[in-house]
């Protein structure tokens, strides 16, 4: 099987312009799917995959990008999780001072 050698440039192009850019503006996979109109799954590929490949000191960098938009995202679940909960917990507190009042 022959792959298209203007194909293959095309994604060489795209990995290294996506790379860039995530090193620039330390964006998180969403936001740059978004500004190069291209799925998540595509952007993580050809970060996680594609690009330690074609420039393993630049996927270096991107890597540790990468982690701390990981653990950024963990912590702002938690917390969104723990304020979710907190207002339900409060919401049945107040329920269940209006039952005992009644």
């Amino acid at each position: 099987m022959m792959i298209n050698k203007k194909h293959t440039d095309s994604i060489r192009e795209r990995v290294l312009c996506i790379a860039n850019y995530t090193l620039e503006t330390k964006s998180d996979i969403r936001s740059t799917a978004k500004k190069f109109f291209v799925s998540k799954s595509t952007v993580h590929s050809d970060l996680s995959k594609k690009l330690k490949k074609i420039d393993p000191v630049l996927y270096s960098k991107i890597h540790v990008i990468l982690i701390e938009n990981k653990y950024e995202g963990q912590l702002k679940g938690g917390e969104s999780t723990k304020k979710r909960y907190s207002y339900h917990f409060q919401e049945q507190k107040k329920n269940s001072r209006q039952r005992v009042q009644m």
